[in-house]
């Protein structure tokens, strides 16, 4: 029998470490249990912290026994994990602020709750960030089930830092916008192939956005505005990392990492109201700021 699960004090997380992970969940039982289980297989990276914040209809995903088990999986290794609750829904930028909130690390991987991460895959992106010295890291991810689809007119997008990335304003409609299109289905790992990079090794790429797996340095998130955005778009929105990485972009640069050790779950979402691109609203408002 699964007993009673401890959530953990709040102020006690809140510590200075290098490293804590932010995941939000609702309704994914099953996906944050698998989710759960990478983070506690990774290796070479001791004491990074665990934020779940969970927003379920019925009873807290963590609460399953599957995904309570690798909770505390976690915790038996040294790692804290603080679980919460953020009720009402008032959208996913206000519930990825709160998550960033609750943490006072040095750097705050976000990651959704579908993703399973290979290990090595934190210690790679921390080694990457640290050497990088940019607003932010991150694994695109892999879709398996796409693994037989080749689709070479996407490689073209994938270009290389020949130093440290800069600061980039982007936006739709250029070509630097099109940088994503390398993220689809499984093109990362097809471009990972004919790289062959030697093992250990790492490449830093050219961005506009990613989902799904990405390390900030804290500090410059918050110092672009995080996720304070939330009270200018409507709760049913998406595109909030969207919104956040092109504010990281235009003031400390950014960069996608290869090889990924992201893999995508590929389980129907459960944001199923998406009325709202929130970095649409988020550009409109900046280019209404800006001088005649």
């Amino acid at each position: 029998m699964n007993r009673p699960l401890a959530l953990g004090d709040a102020d006690k997380f809140r510590a200075d470490r290098l490293v804590d992970v932010l995941i939000p969940t609702r309704n994914r039982p099953a996906e944050l249990a698998v989710t759960l289980s990478g983070l506690a297989a990774q290796e070479g990276l001791p004491g990074f912290g665990v934020v779940v914040s969970d927003q379920s209809d019925g009873e807290p995903a963590y609460a399953h026994p599957a995904a309570a088990t690798m909770v505390r999986a976690l915790r038996h290794r040294g790692h804290p994990v603080l679980l919460t609750r953020r009720l009402p829904r008032r959208g996913l930028a206000e519930h990825r602020a709160y998550l960033l909130a609750a943490s006072a690390a040095r750097y705050v991987l976000t990651l959704d709750d579908d993703v399973w991460l290979e290990p090595g895959t934190l210690r790679r992106l921390v080694t990457a960030i640290g050497e990088l010295g940019c607003g932010f890291v991150g694994n695109g991810v892999h879709g398996l089930s796409y693994l037989d689809d080749l689709r070479p007119e996407t490689h073209g997008h994938y270009e290389e830092w020949a130093g440290p990335p800069t600061p980039e304003r982007i936006r739709p409609d250029t070509p630097e916008w099109s940088r994503a299109r390398v993220h689809s289905a499984a093109n990362l790992l097809h471009i990972t192939e004919r790289l062959a990079l030697p093992a250990g090794s790492w490449r830093a790429y050219k961005v506009s956005w990613i989902g799904g797996c990405v390390l900030y340095d804290r500090a410059k998130l918050v110092a672009s505005g995080g996720f304070e955005f939330w009270r200018r778009v409507q709760a049913k929105h998406q595109g909030e990392d969207v919104a956040a990485q092109l504010a990281v972009l235009s003031r400390h640069g950014g960069a996608g990492i290869l090889p990924s050790g992201a893999y995508h779950l590929e389980s129907p979402t459960t944001v199923t109201e998406r009325d709202v691109e929130a970095w649409e609203v988020v550009l409109a408002d900046e280019d209404a700021a800006q001088p005649a």
